[in-house]
């Protein structure tokens, strides 16, 4: 329970900056920002690409997953890891990528593109996670009876990784609406757009706060309708694989080429195009400064570790809280760690500049504070993964090892974290992979000094020096290749 509402402080500690922010001028100032047929076009935009990026990564992401994780696909073992890359290339670096791709992209394709191209994965490693635990014996089972392998995946499969479908679509739905260097380049108008503006173009940043309230209090909305779509008792409580033999692959055969080239096609989009054009730039400098590209790489891996540590830490009460011991006060807890993935990194860093100044200077510009930040915007990635592995550790296993004289935390030890082990190291991977490309909170709330991959693509790309920061940008690519390799290796 402690830290669990430690994890729910943290992510709610922005709404402290917000609250006194949009109060400062009284309700009629709030209203009058809210009946602005201005708020009522960004609300109207940013609801629509929301629902559009989640649709087509939730189908992506089911589709990857499905095919890596059940058929025999050429190169199973290769796509597993590669289909997962497009997370290490930042929203802001494909757009630029994709901008010099593509002729003039219309803005609401463009920004959607770029972000399903980018977020997929958010869908799909909870997913493959979850097949991974699957029983071969249900699908065995299932067929033996003479249901069809459409029954099977609608009767079988799809009950046991709904958990995990919706918790990554939720997470796709929270990027989408907090998203801003794709939307910013490919000139979306959205609610962060807004924020962004309000905060640069007025000394008033009151209107900013309102608008991020507004925001927050749509998150909750789409994190309340994700938990009323779960299911039953039922469906989230599945048995445990004890035996860990192969699964019986579906055989393609010929519709290999057509798997094949959907999967290229949805990596090329995602992570081909940006690397393309990554090298190309690279080809434009002479040379690169390798001490400091050393220096940031370590800072970077150093900062995204602590961050992913952090996250997880308080990720797993959290989910075992909700699968074990469900109430309105642990559902509280969980809806409360995911407002943070919804605001704008931009929104996070401020708010933690106005605590830690006026509360925290002992940490201010250090990284625990900066840890705290990573910790308010992505506890989401590490609980969406982690709760659905839980989901799928029965409770009868801890309550046997309880009967046989283990505590009830030495059983969770010992029984329940190595079944959920897959999508623990999801959450880790997701949360790694997420911090290496984070931008606004590192640039507001890094030590004086400190630069990472992220912060140094920014000096660069600011200035339109995109040779310069292409060799920064390629190793963040490269740079993410690292969680997925855990990921492959603890999963198997």
């Amino acid at each position: 329970m402690i830290p669990a509402i430690v994890g729910a402080v943290v992510a709610l500690a922005p709404l402290l900056y917000l609250s006194v922010r949009s109060s400062e001028q009284g309700i009629d100032a709030v209203w009058a920002e809210l009946s602005r047929a201005q708020t009522a076009g960004l609300v109207g935009r940013s609801l629509l690409l929301t629902l559009a990026t989640t649709a087509s990564c939730t189908l992506l992401g089911l589709c990857a997953a499905l095919l890596v994780g059940t058929t025999n696909i050429t190169l199973r073992r290769v796509w597993e890891v590669v289909l997962a890359l497009p997370l290490a290339v930042p929203t802001y670096v494909a757009a630029y990528t994709w901008l010099g791709t593509f002729d003039n992209p219309r803005p609401f394709l463009g920004a959607w593109g770029v972000l399903t191209a980018c977020s997929y994965p958010y869908v799909y490693l909870p997913v493959l996670a979850a097949l991974k635990r699957l029983d071969p014996a249900q699908v065995e089972v299932a067929r033996s009876l003479g249901s069809s392998r459409r029954d099977v995946l609608r009767r079988v499969t799809f009950p046991h990784i709904r958990p995990a479908v919706m918790s990554g679509a939720l997470l796709v739905a929270l990027y989408a609406l907090s998203d801003f260097g794709a939307i910013s380049l490919m000139r979306y108008d959205t609610l962060t757009q807004g924020i962004y503006l309000s905060y640069v173009g007025a000394f008033d940043r009151t209107p900013a706060a309102i608008l991020g309230c507004l925001l927050v209090a749509i998150s909750m909305l789409v994190v309340f309708a994700e938990r009323r779509s779960r299911g039953t008792e039922a469906t989230r409580f599945q048995p445990s694989r004890t035996l860990f033999r192969p699964v019986r692959l579906v055989r393609l055969d010929t519709m290999q080429p057509i798997g094949f080239g959907l999967l290229t096609l949805i990596v090329g989009f995602g992570a081909g195009i940006p690397v393309v054009m990554l090298i190309r730039w690279s080809f434009q400098r002479n040379a690169t400064d390798l001490t400091l590209l050393w220096k940031t790489i370590g800072a970077t891996a150093a900062v995204s570790v602590l961050g992913a540590i952090a996250c997880v830490a308080l990720a797993v009460p959290i989910a075992v809280l909700n699968e074990r011991f469900r109430s309105k006060f642990s559902g509280a807890l969980e809806s409360a760690a995911f407002v943070g993935h919804a605001l704008p990194g931009l929104v996070i860093a401020l708010s933690l500049v106005f605590i830690g100044v006026r509360f925290l200077t002992p940490i201010y510009q250090r990284l625990p504070l900066l840890v705290i930040a990573y910790v308010a915007l992505f506890l989401p990635l590490a609980v969406g993964a982690i709760r659905p592995s839980i989901s799928q550790a029965s409770p009868r296993l801890e309550e046997v090892g309880q009967s046989l004289g283990i505590s009830r935390l030495e059983s969770l030890r010992r029984i329940t974290l190595p079944i959920a082990s897959p999508g623990i190291a999801s959450g880790a991977a997701l949360v790694a992979l997420t911090c290496v490309k984070e931008l606004p909170a590192t640039l507001l709330l890094r030590p004086t000094g400190f630069e990472t991959l992220a912060t140094r693509v920014w000096s660069d790309t600011s200035v339109a020096d995109y040779a310069s920061a292409a060799p920064f940008a390629i190793t963040m690519v490269i740079l993410g290749v690292i969680p997925m390799l855990i990921l492959r290796k603890t999963s198997q």
